[in-house]
């Protein structure tokens, strides 16, 4: 049973809690971007290439061999780039052996401003492989940073902080503020390009893979990568 009672877990927003960071620390983002790593990751991608600009993505695709870029501006599809940040588009996209180029408006950027020996990309998809992962670190000090003050990242900031200390929590009611929201039913409408509805299943089960992601900064980008996990019961 995964139990650090006197681990001190910090929550944190945005950039600004990024930089302020302590610890291990884990960067959500739920919807969508870290959902869409760990589907490339699945799917058998070698590995996702993490950089906050449009620009940065372009260019470093162009460099990397096998790559497949994947970003998007304001949540909106980007023009000349076929992947929006869409864990549908994302399985539909063969990537055995390739290379995924990532950028989004929060995730990737919010990754960027962390200065931490531990770092790991999340979302509920990997949310107690993560957990378990951050343990093997042995910090006094986790932080848990939703990449963007959405409720589904707070929803998945929760939910890890409950599995760290042993407690049962709903997240169909954690995530309730995100499931009466607006956004959520624009997107279950089909009216947002670049972002089908079959995002919102595909982001929001929990633990549907046993790795957790964790990141380390290679010159210009960050790497985010698979580490399997032997979940605990």
């Amino acid at each position: 049973m995964l139990q650090h009672r006197d681990l001190e877990i910090v929550l944190a927003t945005g950039i600004d809690g990024a930089r302020q960071a302590r610890g291990t620390v884990v960067v959500i983002d739920v919807l969508r971007s870290f959902s869409v790593s760990a589907y490339a990751l699945a799917g058998g991608a070698l590995e996702c290439r993490l950089v906050p600009t449009v620009t940065e993505a372009r260019a470093l695709a162009e460099r990397t061999l096998g790559a497949v870029l994947c970003a998007e501006e304001g949540a909106l599809p980007i023009a000349g780039i076929a992947i929006s940040n869409s864990p549908t588009q994302i399985r539909a996209t063969k990537l055995e052996g390739r290379v995924l180029v990532q950028r989004s408006s929060a995730g990737t950027p919010v990754v960027a401003a962390v200065e931490a020996q531990h770092i790991f990309a999340a979302s509920l998809v990997v949310a107690r492989a993560t957990i378990q992962a951050c343990l093997l670190t042995e910090p006094r000090v986790l932080t848990l940073v939703a990449s963007a003050d959405f409720p589904e990242d707070h929803a998945c900031a929760t939910y890890m902080a409950a599995i760290v200390r042993g407690e049962q929590v709903d997240i169909e009611e954690l995530l309730r503020p995100l499931y009466e929201s607006e956004r959520y039913h624009k997107v279950l409408s089909g009216g947002w390009p670049g972002f089908p509805p079959t995002d919102l299943e595909l982001s929001l089960t929990a633990d549907r893979f046993n790795f957790a992601m964790p990141v380390t900064r290679h010159g210009d980008y960050h790497l985010l990568s698979r580490a399997e996990q032997a979940l605990a019961s």
